[in-house]
């Protein structure tokens, strides 16, 4: 199996399938596609398009069956190993599951927009400017907190269904938001984001994003430099 990704420090969207398949021990040779920019004849999209017609990463690829869209990359993975569990056991725990995967896939667009994920970068006076002034970025976060809030005391944590699954995949680029940009967080919150951080695929991830020592401008609206 391949999963073709962007810039680790930049591609929120290539986080979630390589640190769900790095975590769960799913073997994979990584196809990384630089950013240069997004525009049609960029050579970044000019390098995807042998993957996949749509332009974007990630792509996870299993001989000839290429998979782009990232829930649909971690709903063929949980089917062809179902041994690893990826999504929780109890039936109604993975339908929860998928929910709140679906709602990060299509909502916090405030979240999302104000705060792109910046694995590198520390940003606290961004994230407290936001604060005050963007009503929808608190919205997102009030949201986001009693949903991971709910799930924490159901399961007991310290992950969101007890343990690994599809879903703590799903959020860690959210965690790595939150960090970068020093948003504040109640404890069970923080624990959490610890929990994320920790897990050993996450902590690969970050090592590869801060080695990768790249600037790019049209990734960073909040600087002129590292």
């Amino acid at each position: 199996m391949q999963l073709v990704i962007g810039n680790k420090n930049y591609s929120s969207w290539s986080l979630r399938p390589w640190v769900l398949m790095r975590q769960a021990g799913i073997a994979f040779d990584e196809i990384q596609i630089r950013f240069d920019a997004f525009t049609p004849d960029s050579r970044f999209k000019r390098s995807l398009a042998v993957h996949t017609p749509a332009g974007k990463v990630p792509v996870l690829i299993d001989g000839d069956l290429h998979v782009w869209d990232t829930l649909a990359i971690a709903e063929y993975l949980a089917e062809r190993f179902p041994e690893h569990r990826l999504w929780p056991d109890d039936a109604r725990a993975r339908a929860r599951a998928r929910t709140v995967c679906a709602e990060m896939h299509a909502g916090f667009g405030a979240l999302r927009s104000h705060c792109p994920m910046n694995v590198e970068a520390l940003l606290p006076d961004v994230g407290a400017r936001l604060m005050r002034e963007e009503p929808a970025v608190r919205a997102d976060l009030e949201r986001l907190f009693a949903l991971w809030g709910a799930l924490l005391d159901e399961h007991g944590g310290p992950l969101l269904f007890g343990r690994f699954t599809i879903a703590d995949a799903y959020f860690a680029p959210v965690c790595s938001r939150l960090r970068s940009y020093g948003l504040p967080v109640p404890k069970p919150i923080a624990d959490y984001i610890e929990a994320v951080f920790a897990l050993p695929g996450m902590q690969a991830w970050v090592r590869e994003a801060l080695a990768e020592r790249e600037f790019l401008a049209f990734e960073e609206p909040y600087r002129t430099s590292r």
